[in-house]
């Protein structure tokens, strides 16, 4: 017997502003949106974030 899988629906991705760690060794990551400070410090390593963007999921806002 053979069951077909639906396809899902690609999610829509779209450019999005974050903050990343500048140590070299952290990964963290945040949505600028998420941001409560102007120039926010890592949460894991308490380094200087620095402003990119990446790729993201876009989030519905309610």
């Amino acid at each position: 017997m053979y069951f077909s899988k639906k396809s899902a629906e690609p999610t829509p991705q779209e450019e999005t502003p974050i903050w990343s760690c500048s140590q070299a060794g952290c990964s963290c990551w945040m949505r600028d949106s998420f941001s409560f400070e102007q120039d926010p410090l890592c949460p894991i390593c308490s380094s200087a974030m620095v402003q990119g963007s990446k790729l993201l999921p876009v989030l519905k806002k309610h």
